[in-house]
């Protein structure tokens, strides 16, 4: 499955990208996360939140989009 994996602010900065097309044979959204941190060793041990097709999802949900954004902790105001 290919997916566009988005990056925003400091993590984005990490991994020198805004975004990237992965093919991903994880069915979990765990197992990405833990591909794209293989991939980009600097994001282990970050604080980031994971959007799915512009939905906030957890690592035990299934892969079913074609859009994932890492996204970095961010407060309200």
């Amino acid at each position: 499955m290919k997916l566009t994996i988005k990056y925003f602010g400091l993590l984005a900065e990490i991994t020198g990208l805004e975004e990237e097309r992965l093919n991903i044979e994880n069915k979990k959204i765990g197992g990405l996360i833990d591909a794209i941190i293989n991939k980009h060793p600097g994001l282990k041990g970050r604080e980031f939140q994971i959007a799915q097709n512009k939905k906030m999802v957890n690592k035990e949900d299934l892969v079913n989009g074609e859009e994932i954004a890492l996204l970095p902790p961010f407060s309200g105001g």
